[in-house]
């Protein structure tokens, strides 16, 4: 063998090597957006499901609490602009501003004796509930499958390809203040 011949096969091997990395950095970044992708579109099945309640919770409420009318008008609008919202910020943001307004609606439910004794809203209630606990943890898989995707797109030689394939880092489904805000036991 001779020399040009060496350097031939080397310079073979060092091309395929560095294709090889390339491909498993492209399939490890696909495979992270991917991921964090099914993550959100789990959120968002929750998300939908827990939208479609609420026509039915509005029914039985409305007919108790004539006098708060706006919020339910509010609970109505929000769940139409969840499901036209376009984005994964958009969805977020519609889907924080449903939470909140659900935790007052159930707070100010209070006030009413008769509605909290009405089986159709008990079990509404207890449904909403159960899909926020759902809710709570899938937004936790979605943060770590954003975090994951995130870390992928930033590391060393990774953020090269993914910023020749237009992979830009995404925002995680943050806790609201108002989520945070603890006003205690109210007795």
């Amino acid at each position: 063998m001779t020399a040009q011949n060496i350097a031939l096969i080397v310079g073979l091997l060092l091309i395929l090597i560095f294709f090889n990395v390339l491909i498993r950095i492209y399939n490890k970044l696909v495979m992270l957006k991917n991921n964090y992708e099914k993550a959100f579109r789990n959120i968002d099945v929750i998300l939908m499901q827990r939208a479609d309640e609420v026509p039915e919770l509005v029914k039985v409420a409305s007919k108790f609490m004539e006098h708060e009318t706006a919020m339910l008008t509010s609970l109505t609008k929000l769940r139409t602009d969840f499901l036209n919202s376009k984005t994964v910020d958009e969805k977020i943001e519609n889907a924080n501003e449903f939470s909140k307004t659900m935790k007052n609606l159930f707070a100010v439910s209070e006030n009413y004796p008769a509605l909290l004794s009405n089986n159709n809203f008990l079990e509404l209630q207890k449904r909403v509930s159960q899909m926020e606990d759902k809710i709570a943890d899938r937004r936790e898989f979605f943060n770590d499958s954003v975090s994951l995707y995130n870390v992928g797109i930033q590391e060393f030689p990774n953020f090269i390809l993914a910023k020749m394939i237009g992979y830009k880092t995404q925002g995680l489904f943050d806790v609201t203040l108002d989520e945070k805000k603890y006003d205690g036991i109210q007795f």
